[in-house]
């Protein structure tokens, strides 16, 4: 696993993570997830405008959830 190979106590670990993991690796995981969403849509709403609402509604929800648990945890 990819994640293994950082140690925790290495300063530099996110540094190096961050280079692994591209803005490119972003971009395919938000296609990948556009993509699950449109073959979720029922027939009579398989459109692009429908999929643009139902996914900003989904990442609204997940960056909501973000900001409460920050909140709630005390973390960034």
């Amino acid at each position: 696993m990819v994640f293994q190979a950082f140690d925790p106590d290495d300063e530099e670990s996110f540094d190096k993570m961050r280079d692994l993991f591209s803005p490119t690796q972003v971009d395919q995981s938000v296609r990948q997830a556009l993509m699950f969403c449109w073959m979720m849509l029922p027939d009579d709403k398989l459109n692009i405008d429908e999929l643009e609402q139902q996914f900003r509604r989904i990442v609204d929800r997940a960056l909501q959830n973000l900001r409460e648990d920050g909140q709630a945890f005390g973390s960034k």
